[in-house]
């Protein structure tokens, strides 16, 4: 059964290149879902045609504002606009109170409101298999500053796409990557390590450990933009579409 992954938003947390924040739609097996939610994700669903009512499920690496912070405006959306069906959100420890934290910082006291549609929490834990969604889903532990970070291995219909969220080079990564059919790898710089973060030299040496079927490059910044063309890597694009056959 075929899976489509849509780059809804592809961009670094600056929006180099004048992309959208990181917001990936997956839609197969009657199943849609987000990876992340970055702060203008409810614009590059409304710019590609993506419903936001039609999401049942947003998967988030981390908690940092070009990942997770549009999910204030998709529930305050989902309010106002008449959804009816229920939203899951699944993070990393801490999701639950710095979501209510967001909503009322951008919102203040709407985190009391009683909301028009139900929607619920879940916290990933390192390693441990998940459903969200009707979704299977693996964190992985990943380098990504102090905070809890993952890179999600997600099971949709008979496909599997594996995200590296933000991170600097781990062997978990290997372990997340092995046998998917995607894997979408951030590569934030050329050649310059940054902490936290992956370059293309660093992704090169490791090239043979990533066991995908495909890759794609996003969470571009702009030294790896200026040579897109010449990467060794495909790489994302707002509004593209692949599809897993």
């Amino acid at each position: 059964m075929p899976v489509a992954v849509t780059f809804l938003g592809c961009g670094d947390a600056f929006g180099s290149g004048g992309r959208f924040h990181t917001c990936i739609l997956v839609a197969g097996g009657g199943r849609r879902i987000l990876l992340d939610c970055g702060a203008s994700s409810l614009i590059a669903m409304r710019r590609f045609g993506c419903d936001p009512h039609s999401v049942e499920a947003v998967l988030l690496t981390h908690l940092h504002g070009d990942h997770f912070g549009g999910l204030p405006f998709l529930l305050l959306e989902a309010h106002f606009g008449g959804r009816a069906d229920p939203l899951v959100i699944a993070g990393p420890p801490g999701t639950r109170d710095r979501l209510t934290a967001a909503v009322d910082v951008l919102f203040p006291g709407s985190s009391s409101l009683e909301w028009n549609f139900p929607w619920t929490v879940v916290e990933l834990e390192a390693g441990r298999p998940a459903e969200v969604g009707g979704i299977s889903v693996v964190p992985f532990p990943v380098r990504h500053g102090i905070e809890t970070a993952f890179a999600l291995r997600v099971g949709v219909a008979d496909r599997v796409v594996t995200y590296t969220g933000d991170t600097e080079w781990t062997d978990t990564l290997a372990a997340a990557a092995r046998g998917s059919d995607l894997l979408i790898c951030e590569c934030t710089m050329y050649d310059r390590p940054v902490r936290g973060h992956l370059d293309l030299t660093t992704l090169l040496a490791h090239r043979r450990e990533l066991r995908a079927e495909r890759v794609i490059l996003t969470h571009m910044g702009p030294e790896v933009l200026a040579r897109a063309c010449s990467l060794p890597f495909e790489t994302a694009e707002d509004g593209k579409t692949v599809t897993l056959d």
